[in-house]
């Protein structure tokens, strides 16, 4: 077999069953071969709408996402997209051509070292310089991708490496010597964290993406609920744990809920589950939850102690973590009346969601300039939370964290370790084709909606009918914000003195498009704009100079965040 046939025989053995890609000089012969296999190629118009697509398809699937690109600059293209990947380790196999052996290290036309190029945001990368090891490469690549903690895997892929041929072998386990992820907690430790959990008065459960990831979302609800222990997350861990459960207090962080910022620092013990507590998550480090001990679970060592000092660390898998430990409670403590030992406490859980709740300003909201937190809400209202949302960057991102309600796992994704404006419209194009039976809406604003919009082109191609929900205020939102509010609103570079008409452009690629101006008819122009068939862009006016509350300003803690 030649390589292209060896590369296609393993996609094939390892589930592939979609491919996001563009391609180029470096891959005539794995496009050729491509064709005759049954996986699914998706051609983007641009290579990071390729990988950011492979990673939407990941975090809406839960399987590995895959994009196939060509070398020099096919390759170069695709380094946001991996490092976004590698932020908020998403699962990924990243196929770069490659010029033949016999040119590397030459200048050759569209040559470039994408392995070091890439070798700090990528989970791991490979350069196959033989054919005969190509089989077992491609088998790491995925085995790496989605064990342990997850991320991008990059393998590069020399054209002549493509034309050469061996015996196809496909290795049946795949070693790796100095790769061994801990998936079984320490029994001595789970005993631990069950008598530490019962002595508790104030307990919390901290989640984050891991919770997602690992499938622990039900374990985690069963236990939060027999515990009596109310729940928040970090941004990665929206829809780890039902948004409509009365233990749920929202996200916490720069931009948190009131009630979840301020409950994190009465705490007296919380279990942080699958979350490595990033500086956005715990505001100033030296005063994060300082009357808690704190269990962290995490399947990356490397992740625990990094940023929080921690009293009980749990090297494991989340959902065997929380299995294990639910086990260790039930042999070592038994019935026990925990909604009577946490009474006082949850007690105080609601009335913070009372007394703190999160709010926005209506009275100065006007036709032609609505607010994008009502927006927003009314979304959720209308769609009941059935819906898997993307988003892009920016303050419509925050708002999207606030003011919908997340209910069911991998509903809700955004790139969040990394930032990436541009992600949102991609992202929702390879979530939509993992989840075809799902509405999907792109929550956008106009600065990021410009960054990948050539995706309308992929969007129109595969017939999705995916909605784009464009917040439009004129401006870089959450630049302009920390302008207004930390450098005497001196705008620069943020407010938009030019726009496309964004009605014009979407017919010009044949979507159906929508314009939002009234308050009065919010909810009755949204459920039409749902209701159309196919892909539409929808169009809403919002205020320029709304902002994201509350905000927990550099060197504060959480509960010290300003409401604005």
């Amino acid at each position: 077999m030649t390589g292209a046939q060896i590369l296609m025989e393993s996609l094939v053995r390892e589930g592939v069953e979609i491919i996001f890609g563009f391609p180029g000089g470096a891959l005539y012969d794995v496009y050729d071969e491509l064709s005759r296999t049954p996986i699914r190629h998706v051609l983007v118009r641009h290579e990071q709408g390729a990988v950011h697509a492979a990673d939407g398809y990941a975090r809406a699937s839960g399987a590995v996402g895959v994009c196939l690109v060509t070398s020099g600059p096919g390759a170069t293209n695709t380094v946001t997209g991996v490092a976004t990947a590698f932020a908020d380790s998403i699962p990924l196999v990243i196929l770069t051509g490659q010029v033949p052996t016999t040119l590397i290290g030459n200048d050759a036309f569209q040559e470039v070292d994408i392995l070091g190029i890439t070798r700090p945001c990528s989970k791991h990368n490979f350069l196959v310089q033989d054919v005969r090891e190509l089989s077992g490469v491609l088998r790491k690549a995925f085995f790496l991708a989605r064990s342990g903690r997850p991320g991008p895997v990059l393998v590069d892929l020399p054209r002549d490496v493509m034309r050469n041929s061996t015996d196809f072998v496909w290795p049946k386990e795949v070693e790796i010597r100095s790769y061994r992820p801990t998936y079984t907690p320490n029994n001595l430790q789970l005993q631990r964290v069950a008598e530490l959990l019962y002595k508790a008065k104030k307990p919390l459960f901290i989640i984050g993406g891991g919770i997602v990831s690992s499938g622990a979302s039900e374990i985690l609800t069963l236990m939060a609920r027999e515990l009596s222990i109310p729940v928040v997350s970090t941004f990665m861990g929206l829809s780890g744990f039902p948004g409509n459960d009365p233990l749920w207090l929202g996200s916490l962080g720069m931009h948190g809920i009131p009630a979840a910022n301020t409950i994190a620092g009465e705490a007296d013990c919380i279990v942080a589950a699958g979350t490595r507590f990033a500086d956005r998550s715990t505001s100033e480090i030296e005063k994060f939850a300082s009357n808690a001990k704190i269990i962290q679970i995490d399947i990356d060592p490397t992740s625990i102690h990094k940023n929080i000092p921690v009293q009980i660390p749990l090297v494991a898998d989340c959902k065997r973590a929380l299995e294990g430990l639910r086990s260790i409670i039930a042999q070592k403590i038994g019935p026990h009346d925990w909604g009577k030992a946490h009474a006082e406490w949850l007690g105080f859980a609601e009335r913070l969601k009372k007394e703190r709740p999160l709010t926005y300003k209506l009275e100065d909201e006007a036709d032609g300039a609505l607010k994008p937190q009502r927006v927003i809400e009314t979304l959720y209202h209308i769609t009941g939370g059935n819906v898997i949302i993307a988003t892009d960057v920016g303050q419509h991102q925050m708002w999207s964290g606030q003011f919908f309600t997340y209910t069911r796992p991998r509903s809700f994704i955004s790139s969040g370790g990394l930032g990436t404006m541009g992600f949102g419209l991609p992202a929702a194009i390879g979530a939509q084709l993992a989840r075809p039976e799902a509405l999907v809406v792109v929550i956008t604003g106009d600065g990021s909606f410009q960054m990948n919009i050539q995706e309308l082109g992929t969007l129109m191609e595969k017939r999705l009918p995916i909605k784009i929900l464009l917040l439009n205020n004129h401006a870089l939102g959450m630049v302009r914000q920390w302008q207004e509010l930390f450098y005497k609103k001196n705008y620069v570079a943020t407010v938009s003195s030019f726009q496309p008409d964004f009605s014009a452009l979407a017919a010009a690629y044949g979507l159906e498009n929508r314009r939002i101006r009234r308050k009065s008819l919010l909810r009755q122009d949204l459920e039409e704009a749902l209701a159309v068939p196919g892909a539409t862009l929808i169009e809403v006016e919002v205020a320029q100079e709304e902002n994201v509350s509350p905000l927990v300003p550099p060197g504060a803690a959480l509960h010290e965040m300003m409401l604005i």
